[in-house]
Protein backbone atom coordinates (compact mmCIF):
# COMPACT_ATOMS: atom_id res chain seq x y z
CA UNK A 1 0.00 0.00 0.00
CA UNK A 2 1.35 3.34 -0.93
CA UNK A 3 1.78 5.76 1.91
CA UNK A 4 0.85 9.18 2.10
CA UNK A 5 5.04 10.60 1.78
CA UNK A 6 4.89 8.34 -1.80
CA UNK A 7 1.41 10.00 -2.76
CA UNK A 8 3.25 13.16 -2.27
CA UNK A 9 6.03 12.20 -4.29
CA UNK A 10 4.09 10.82 -7.25
CA UNK A 11 2.07 14.14 -7.19
CA UNK A 12 4.60 16.04 -7.41
CA UNK A 13 6.47 14.47 -10.43
CA UNK A 14 2.92 14.75 -12.11
CA UNK A 15 2.64 18.38 -11.19
CA UNK A 16 4.13 20.30 -13.93
CA UNK A 17 2.87 18.25 -16.84
CA UNK A 18 -0.94 18.56 -14.82
CA UNK A 19 -0.79 21.85 -15.33
CA UNK A 20 1.03 22.39 -18.86
CA UNK A 21 -2.12 20.07 -19.79
CA UNK A 22 -4.83 22.66 -17.71
CA UNK A 23 -2.82 25.64 -19.20
CA UNK A 24 -3.14 24.41 -22.96
CA UNK A 25 -6.49 23.33 -22.27
CA UNK A 26 -7.23 26.52 -20.15
CA UNK A 27 -5.86 28.73 -23.63
CA UNK A 28 -7.19 26.33 -26.82
CA UNK A 29 -10.69 27.60 -24.65
CA UNK A 30 -9.78 30.99 -24.49
CA UNK A 31 -8.04 31.47 -28.36
CA UNK A 32 -11.57 29.92 -29.70
CA UNK A 33 -13.82 32.12 -27.32
CA UNK A 34 -13.58 34.97 -29.57
CA UNK A 35 -14.52 32.39 -33.26
CA UNK A 36 -18.63 31.92 -34.10
CA UNK A 37 -19.64 30.00 -36.81
CA UNK A 38 -22.79 30.73 -38.99
CA UNK A 39 -24.73 27.82 -40.94
CA UNK A 40 -27.90 29.10 -42.80
CA UNK A 41 -28.96 25.44 -43.24
CA UNK A 42 -27.65 23.76 -40.61
CA UNK A 43 -27.04 25.86 -37.72
CA UNK A 44 -29.64 26.88 -34.89
CA UNK A 45 -30.68 30.04 -33.33
CA UNK A 46 -29.19 30.12 -29.57
CA UNK A 47 -26.96 27.52 -30.38
CA UNK A 48 -23.16 28.41 -28.83
CA UNK A 49 -21.84 29.25 -32.04
CA UNK A 50 -19.13 26.48 -32.36
CA UNK A 51 -18.08 24.72 -35.13
CA UNK A 52 -20.17 21.69 -34.44
CA UNK A 53 -22.93 23.95 -32.98
CA UNK A 54 -22.84 26.51 -35.46
CA UNK A 55 -25.73 29.90 -35.50
CA UNK A 56 -28.07 30.27 -38.30
CA UNK A 57 -28.19 34.11 -38.09
CA UNK A 58 -25.11 36.24 -38.94
CA UNK A 59 -27.10 39.00 -36.98
CA UNK A 60 -27.38 36.99 -34.17
CA UNK A 61 -23.54 36.20 -34.11
CA UNK A 62 -22.76 39.81 -34.95
CA UNK A 63 -25.09 40.61 -31.73
CA UNK A 64 -23.19 38.63 -29.65
CA UNK A 65 -19.67 39.77 -30.48
CA UNK A 66 -20.76 43.25 -29.38
CA UNK A 67 -20.70 41.98 -25.82
CA UNK A 68 -17.50 40.64 -26.45
CA UNK A 69 -14.64 41.96 -23.75
CA UNK A 70 -11.44 39.20 -24.60
CA UNK A 71 -8.27 40.58 -26.03
CA UNK A 72 -8.22 37.55 -28.89
CA UNK A 73 -9.25 38.25 -32.69
CA UNK A 74 -12.33 37.74 -33.44
CA UNK A 75 -13.95 35.78 -36.45
CA UNK A 76 -17.25 35.22 -37.55
CA UNK A 77 -17.06 32.10 -40.29
CA UNK A 78 -19.95 31.98 -42.61
CA UNK A 79 -20.36 28.53 -44.39
CA UNK A 80 -22.24 28.70 -47.73
CA UNK A 81 -25.82 29.89 -47.81
CA UNK A 82 -28.22 32.96 -47.60
CA UNK A 83 -27.88 35.63 -45.27
CA UNK A 84 -30.27 38.18 -44.77
CA UNK A 85 -30.12 41.28 -42.65
CA UNK A 86 -33.38 42.75 -41.16
CA UNK A 87 -30.99 45.62 -39.61
CA UNK A 88 -28.33 47.73 -39.44
CA UNK A 89 -25.35 45.85 -37.69
CA UNK A 90 -22.66 47.48 -35.57
CA UNK A 91 -19.29 46.31 -35.81
CA UNK A 92 -18.37 46.70 -32.18
CA UNK A 93 -17.09 44.88 -28.97
CA UNK A 94 -18.10 46.02 -25.06
CA UNK A 95 -14.26 47.90 -25.09
CA UNK A 96 -13.66 51.57 -26.07
CA UNK A 97 -13.64 53.14 -29.58
CA UNK A 98 -9.97 52.30 -29.30
CA UNK A 99 -9.96 48.62 -29.40
CA UNK A 100 -7.56 47.74 -31.78
CA UNK A 101 -8.60 44.07 -31.73
CA UNK A 102 -8.83 42.30 -35.26
CA UNK A 103 -12.57 41.61 -36.13
CA UNK A 104 -13.35 39.07 -39.57
CA UNK A 105 -16.20 38.34 -40.93
CA UNK A 106 -15.27 35.62 -44.08
CA UNK A 107 -16.32 32.93 -45.69
CA UNK A 108 -15.37 29.16 -44.24
CA UNK A 109 -14.35 28.33 -47.87
CA UNK A 110 -12.38 31.00 -48.91
CA UNK A 111 -11.40 31.63 -52.31
CA UNK A 112 -8.08 30.24 -53.60
CA UNK A 113 -8.43 27.58 -50.62
CA UNK A 114 -8.90 24.05 -51.77
CA UNK A 115 -12.71 23.12 -52.46
CA UNK A 116 -13.99 26.98 -53.17
CA UNK A 117 -16.57 27.44 -56.06
CA UNK A 118 -17.88 30.98 -56.33
CA UNK A 119 -21.26 28.96 -55.80
CA UNK A 120 -19.98 28.64 -52.25
CA UNK A 121 -19.38 32.28 -51.40
CA UNK A 122 -22.01 33.21 -48.59
CA UNK A 123 -24.78 35.32 -50.22
CA UNK A 124 -26.04 38.64 -47.70
CA UNK A 125 -28.40 40.59 -49.17
CA UNK A 126 -30.97 43.20 -46.95
CA UNK A 127 -34.42 44.00 -46.94
CA UNK A 128 -34.13 46.48 -43.80
CA UNK A 129 -36.15 49.15 -43.94
CA UNK A 130 -34.12 52.87 -43.65
CA UNK A 131 -32.53 52.83 -40.96
CA UNK A 132 -30.21 55.97 -40.56
CA UNK A 133 -31.83 59.43 -40.72
CA UNK A 134 -28.50 61.55 -40.60
CA UNK A 135 -26.77 62.89 -42.78
CA UNK A 136 -29.41 61.21 -45.38
CA UNK A 137 -32.07 58.75 -44.94
CA UNK A 138 -30.93 55.81 -46.20
CA UNK A 139 -30.41 52.05 -45.05
CA UNK A 140 -26.80 50.52 -44.26
CA UNK A 141 -25.99 47.08 -43.85
CA UNK A 142 -22.77 46.72 -41.82
CA UNK A 143 -21.61 50.26 -39.78
CA UNK A 144 -17.83 49.47 -39.28
CA UNK A 145 -17.54 50.87 -35.54
CA UNK A 146 -14.05 49.78 -34.72
CA UNK A 147 -10.66 50.07 -36.03
CA UNK A 148 -9.18 46.71 -37.93
CA UNK A 149 -12.32 45.07 -39.68
CA UNK A 150 -12.09 42.55 -41.89
CA UNK A 151 -14.16 41.28 -44.99
CA UNK A 152 -12.98 38.46 -46.77
CA UNK A 153 -14.97 35.96 -49.58
CA UNK A 154 -18.49 37.26 -49.47
CA UNK A 155 -21.03 37.98 -52.15
CA UNK A 156 -23.74 40.93 -51.37
CA UNK A 157 -26.22 41.93 -53.25
CA UNK A 158 -28.91 44.98 -52.54
CA UNK A 159 -31.76 45.74 -50.72
CA UNK A 160 -35.31 44.08 -52.23
CA UNK A 161 -37.32 46.82 -49.31
CA UNK A 162 -39.58 48.68 -51.64
CA UNK A 163 -39.76 51.36 -48.57
CA UNK A 164 -35.59 51.75 -48.86
CA UNK A 165 -34.53 54.81 -49.98
CA UNK A 166 -30.86 54.01 -50.80
CA UNK A 167 -28.90 50.88 -49.09
CA UNK A 168 -25.16 51.00 -48.89
CA UNK A 169 -23.69 47.43 -47.66
CA UNK A 170 -20.73 48.65 -45.99
CA UNK A 171 -20.29 51.73 -44.00
CA UNK A 172 -17.63 53.56 -42.47
CA UNK A 173 -18.31 57.03 -40.83
CA UNK A 174 -15.84 57.77 -38.83
CA UNK A 175 -12.59 59.75 -39.45
CA UNK A 176 -10.60 58.21 -36.42
CA UNK A 177 -10.73 54.70 -37.53
CA UNK A 178 -8.10 53.06 -38.84
CA UNK A 179 -7.65 49.57 -40.42
CA UNK A 180 -10.25 48.17 -42.94
CA UNK A 181 -9.20 45.46 -45.41
CA UNK A 182 -12.06 44.06 -47.85
CA UNK A 183 -11.14 41.31 -50.04
CA UNK A 184 -12.10 38.35 -52.28
CA UNK A 185 -15.67 39.86 -52.30
CA UNK A 186 -18.82 40.57 -54.77
CA UNK A 187 -20.83 43.31 -54.48
CA UNK A 188 -24.02 42.86 -57.08
CA UNK A 189 -26.52 45.02 -57.59
CA UNK A 190 -29.80 45.65 -60.00
CA UNK A 191 -30.98 48.79 -60.55
CA UNK A 192 -34.82 47.83 -60.85
CA UNK A 193 -35.43 45.22 -57.75
CA UNK A 194 -32.53 45.27 -55.32
CA UNK A 195 -30.56 48.33 -55.94
CA UNK A 196 -27.31 49.35 -53.98
CA UNK A 197 -26.76 53.04 -53.90
CA UNK A 198 -22.80 53.14 -53.26
CA UNK A 199 -21.38 49.41 -52.12
CA UNK A 200 -19.18 50.78 -49.58
CA UNK A 201 -19.20 54.38 -47.96
CA UNK A 202 -16.18 54.74 -46.54
CA UNK A 203 -13.93 57.15 -43.95
CA UNK A 204 -10.95 57.13 -42.20
CA UNK A 205 -7.45 55.88 -42.35
CA UNK A 206 -5.90 52.55 -44.04
CA UNK A 207 -8.66 51.34 -46.21
CA UNK A 208 -7.89 48.55 -48.85
CA UNK A 209 -9.95 46.98 -51.21
CA UNK A 210 -8.33 43.53 -53.12
CA UNK A 211 -9.31 41.22 -55.67
CA UNK A 212 -13.32 42.50 -55.35
CA UNK A 213 -16.02 43.00 -58.06
CA UNK A 214 -18.59 45.51 -58.01
CA UNK A 215 -21.80 44.99 -61.04
CA UNK A 216 -24.08 47.39 -61.17
CA UNK A 217 -23.88 49.50 -57.87
CA UNK A 218 -25.10 53.27 -58.75
CA UNK A 219 -21.68 54.02 -57.28
CA UNK A 220 -19.51 51.42 -56.46
CA UNK A 221 -16.94 53.30 -53.87
CA UNK A 222 -17.91 56.33 -51.66
CA UNK A 223 -14.53 57.91 -49.89
CA UNK A 224 -15.58 60.99 -47.80
CA UNK A 225 -14.61 63.58 -45.34
CA UNK A 226 -10.54 62.66 -44.91
CA UNK A 227 -9.55 59.28 -45.79
CA UNK A 228 -5.47 58.19 -45.76
CA UNK A 229 -3.58 55.48 -46.82
CA UNK A 230 -6.64 54.03 -49.27
CA UNK A 231 -5.41 51.41 -51.55
CA UNK A 232 -7.72 49.72 -54.84
CA UNK A 233 -6.09 46.86 -56.45
CA UNK A 234 -6.77 44.00 -58.84
CA UNK A 235 -10.36 44.76 -58.91
CA UNK A 236 -13.34 44.86 -61.55
CA UNK A 237 -15.67 47.59 -61.09
CA UNK A 238 -18.80 47.38 -64.07
CA UNK A 239 -21.76 48.99 -65.13
CA UNK A 240 -22.11 52.30 -62.26
CA UNK A 241 -24.56 54.18 -63.49
CA UNK A 242 -23.26 57.00 -61.50
CA UNK A 243 -19.47 56.90 -60.86
CA UNK A 244 -17.02 54.01 -60.19
CA UNK A 245 -15.20 56.11 -57.52
CA UNK A 246 -16.98 59.03 -55.90
CA UNK A 247 -14.40 61.16 -53.85
CA UNK A 248 -16.29 63.42 -51.85
CA UNK A 249 -13.35 64.22 -49.43
CA UNK A 250 -9.37 64.67 -49.54
CA UNK A 251 -6.77 62.06 -48.78
CA UNK A 252 -3.70 61.01 -49.79
CA UNK A 253 -1.65 58.49 -50.54
CA UNK A 254 -4.30 57.16 -53.13
CA UNK A 255 -3.02 53.84 -54.00
CA UNK A 256 -4.51 52.83 -57.43
CA UNK A 257 -3.39 49.38 -59.60
CA UNK A 258 -4.47 46.62 -61.48
CA UNK A 259 -7.92 47.89 -61.90
CA UNK A 260 -10.29 46.70 -64.61
CA UNK A 261 -13.69 49.58 -64.72
CA UNK A 262 -15.88 49.55 -67.31
CA UNK A 263 -19.02 50.75 -69.14
CA UNK A 264 -19.70 53.11 -66.09
CA UNK A 265 -20.69 56.88 -66.31
CA UNK A 266 -17.93 58.31 -64.71
CA UNK A 267 -14.58 56.19 -63.72
CA UNK A 268 -13.90 58.93 -61.07
CA UNK A 269 -15.95 61.99 -59.84
CA UNK A 270 -14.74 64.62 -57.21
CA UNK A 271 -15.17 67.69 -55.91
CA UNK A 272 -14.32 70.91 -58.30
CA UNK A 273 -11.68 72.46 -56.42
CA UNK A 274 -9.94 68.95 -55.12
CA UNK A 275 -5.86 70.24 -55.17
CA UNK A 276 -4.81 66.08 -54.89
CA UNK A 277 -2.61 64.54 -56.93
CA UNK A 278 -4.06 60.88 -57.66
CA UNK A 279 -1.68 58.32 -59.92
CA UNK A 280 -3.74 55.45 -61.80
CA UNK A 281 -1.23 52.56 -62.25
CA UNK A 282 -1.27 49.42 -64.88
CA UNK A 283 -5.45 49.73 -65.55
CA UNK A 284 -7.82 49.33 -68.09
CA UNK A 285 -11.08 52.04 -68.59
CA UNK A 286 -13.60 50.74 -71.29
CA UNK A 287 -16.72 51.55 -72.60
CA UNK A 288 -17.42 54.64 -70.19
CA UNK A 289 -19.49 57.56 -71.04
CA UNK A 290 -16.95 60.00 -69.28
CA UNK A 291 -13.41 59.56 -67.95
CA UNK A 292 -13.19 62.32 -64.79
CA UNK A 293 -15.82 64.90 -63.68
CA UNK A 294 -16.06 67.20 -61.28
CA UNK A 295 -19.21 68.53 -59.17
CA UNK A 296 -19.66 71.89 -57.45
CA UNK A 297 -22.56 72.71 -54.72
CA UNK A 298 -25.11 70.54 -56.84
CA UNK A 299 -23.53 67.21 -56.65
CA UNK A 300 -25.94 65.82 -58.53
CA UNK A 301 -24.59 68.12 -61.63
CA UNK A 302 -21.32 66.17 -62.70
CA UNK A 303 -19.72 68.44 -65.49
CA UNK A 304 -17.04 66.18 -67.69
CA UNK A 305 -13.34 67.09 -67.49
CA UNK A 306 -12.50 66.11 -71.21
CA UNK A 307 -8.63 65.95 -71.01
CA UNK A 308 -7.24 65.40 -67.37
CA UNK A 309 -4.03 66.45 -66.66
CA UNK A 310 -1.81 66.58 -63.26
CA UNK A 311 -3.22 69.85 -62.75
CA UNK A 312 -6.68 68.09 -62.80
CA UNK A 313 -5.33 66.28 -60.03
CA UNK A 314 -5.09 63.03 -62.31
CA UNK A 315 -1.75 61.15 -63.15
CA UNK A 316 -1.50 58.22 -65.73
CA UNK A 317 1.12 55.34 -65.64
CA UNK A 318 0.39 52.19 -68.07
CA UNK A 319 -2.85 53.18 -68.48
CA UNK A 320 -5.53 51.80 -71.09
CA UNK A 321 -8.70 53.63 -72.32
CA UNK A 322 -10.75 51.96 -75.01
Amino acid sequence: MKTLKNWILEFKAIFPIFMSLLLLTGTSSILNAQTLYVDALKGKAGSTGSKNHPLASLEEAINKTNSFTGLEAIHIKLAPGNYILQNRMHIRTMLSETDTISYTIEATIIPQSKGWKESKMPVISSISDNNISTPLVCAVGFDVEKHNVNFVGLKFTGNSNANNTAYYPIRRSDPKLTGLEISYCDFIGKKEGSPIEGSLWLTGKGISINHCSFFQSKTAIILFGTFNEFSLKNTLIQGSYEAAIWCAGYGTPFNFSNNKINNCRYVMVHPEKMQKLFTFNNSDFEGNENYIGAYGAAKDKQVPIVKPTAGENVKEVNVKKH
